[in-house]
């Protein structure tokens, strides 16, 4: 076993002694392109979404150093037809590239650096590795001319020198060469049976065209077949939930959101990981990146950005072109690009066939709210940390000082929010009330009575407040709002609450521009009659 051929499976063994959700099939995925024309795959994804324990798992398979056999067993794989097929047939060539990042003199050497490192090893195995090869493509070629051995490579954090040397793109272009001298030769199909590739970026795009044509990917956008490796599944968190005694709706809240055609709940599987084996839920991916990258991107004074993010963190989603996103994270022209690379990174979800973009759990919007309250944007800042106020004002029934602070956060932001109609006053009060959100569910339009409430605030299991019926009107009257929730039995919804329920109304006079609020308690014999 080496430092980068065959490293066999200790990797995989202390996976498999800690808490490990089966996700072996994607073996079976890979198999199936094992000597044909598709077989590079590259697999991009966010930090904490899993992606060496997928590489780990592929070395322990794949390798022919070791035998993995009892470490596989009793997982989904095994009873795949190919199973004892490929297991443990290959030599497997493994490169981290945060670790050659990390261990030369300097960045800018990296890529000859990884290629000494591995020639070097290459040259104690196989004897047609000459002192004076300096190329590792022609040197691999030189072994499967002399041996008939066919190669699997896995390279992890691929995209890793396009994120640390952001702006060395004679180091990138010497990479690229690296790797198209890998993958793109008259020779690769004669060397190499399969290639792995994990990232955070997708792959390196100038132009419309990928640097790495041949490669198959699966992203952020389209995992495609993939997508039940991207993260844990709705049935998988269920039954950690139900094994480990958690409350498998704040797993949801917390962990939910990302979306794909294929698979429609995916959560951050290290946070539902986190969670637990911590007996409690908390912002747990986010911990591994500081807020201030996620500051940086929001703050590009790009047009329609800050709208943007402002209608997202209302709850509401945004349309997205994702097709002018250069898979790198300097080139930035649009908002869209900014937004499109904040999918790639996990802090935003996306929606394949409405084309739409939105924040998609709890988890991610505390990091928002973290990066935009020490941001500049002044404005949304002061909103979301006078939230707490407002609410209890509102809990309070304190009708003045409510309508009072939601004529002070619309006058803030009017250069941001175009604020016209019920859908743009509903984005408003969703922010206005943003520290309700860890004591309530929010549900816009809301099945009630004989039609929809505009929204409800579910008090969370553990939260001692009042549920709430907020209907919003634009240009009428707030008394107006508390008749149509009374008239059309909203208040039928919440059953369960009626013992502690308030019923809110909310206008917008557009002439005087000002707001006027309406807070009563149910009272169930004045609503039956």
């Amino acid at each position: 076993m080496g430092r980068y051929l065959n490293l066999g499976n200790a990797g995989f063994q202390s996976i498999r002694k800690g808490l490990y959700v089966d996700k072996s099939k994607l073996i079976e995925s890979i198999n199936r392109t094992l000597g044909t024309k598709e077989k590079l795959t590259c697999v991009s994804r966010p930090r904490r979404f899993g992606k060496s324990f997928a590489t780990q798992m592929l070395c322990a398979y794949y390798d022919k150093s070791c035998d993995s056999r009892e470490l596989f067993q009793d997982l989904q794989i095994a009873g795949s037809e190919d199973f004892n097929r490929y297991l443990n047939q290959y030599y497997v060539i493994y490169l981290d590239i945060t670790w050659f990042i990390s261990t030369t003199d300097e960045i800018r050497h990296t890529v000859r650096y990884l290629q000494e490192e591995v020639i070097g090893e290459l040259r104690k195995i196989f004897p047609a590795v000459t002192e004076e090869q300096r190329s590792f493509p022609i040197a691999l070629s030189d072994v499967s001319e002399a041996t008939g051995n066919k190669f699997i490579i896995i390279i992890d954090e691929w995209d890793a020198l396009f994120r640390e040397a952001k702006e060395d793109v004679e180091l990138q272009k010497e990479y690229l060469q690296l790797l198209r001298g890998l993958f793109k030769s008259s020779l690769t199909d004669k060397m190499i049976e399969a290639a792995y590739m994990t990232g955070i970026l997708p792959i390196k795009k100038y132009g419309t065209q990928s640097a790495l044509t041949d490669f198959r990917e699966y992203t952020m956008l389209q995992p495609q077949n993939l997508a039940e490796y991207v993260g844990f599944t709705e049935k998988e968190v269920q039954g950690l939930c139900q094994n480990y005694e958690l409350d498998f709706d704040e797993a949801k809240r917390w962990y939910d959101g990302y979306s794909f055609s294929k698979i429609q709940s995916v959560y951050s599987p290290n946070s539902v990981i986190q969670a637990v084996r911590n007996g409690e839920f908390g912002d747990y991916w986010t911990e591994t990146e500081t807020y201030e990258s996620l500051k940086h991107y929001i703050e590009m004074n790009l047009d329609g950005l800050k709208e943007a993010i402002f209608y997202m963190l209302g709850g509401m989603r945004c349309k997205i072109n994702t097709r002018t996103f250069q898979n790198d994270m300097l080139n930035m022209k649009t908002k869209d690009d900014v937004l499109t690379l904040l999918i790639h990174l996990g802090y935003l979800a996306y929606d394949s066939e409405k084309k739409e973009v939105y924040i998609p759990n709890q988890e991610v919007a505390d990091e928002f709210k973290n990066a935009v309250e020490n941001s500049n944007w002044e404005e949304i800042s002061a909103v979301l940390k006078a939230s707490d106020d407002l609410l209890e004002a509102t809990i309070r029934m304190d009708t003045d000082t409510v309508a009072a602070e939601l004529d002070r956060v619309h006058e803030s932001n009017t250069s941001i929010l175009t604020y016209n109609d019920e859908n743009s006053l509903s984005c408003v009060i969703t922010i206005a009330y943003y520290a309700a959100q860890k004591d309530y569910t929010f549900i816009r339009e809301c099945p009630a009575g004989k039609g929809f409430a505009d929204l409800a605030f579910i008090p969370r299991k553990y939260a001692d407040k009042p549920a709430m019926i907020v209907e919003l009107k634009w240009d009428r009257s707030a008394q107006g709002a508390i008749q149509q929730i009374r008239g059309k039995n909203y208040a039928g919804a919440l059953k369960e609450y009626m013992d502690d329920l308030l019923l809110v109304g909310i206008c917008y006079d557009k002439k005087n521009k000002k707001h006027e609020c309406m807070i009563e308690k149910y009272s169930y014999y004045s609503d039956s009659t």
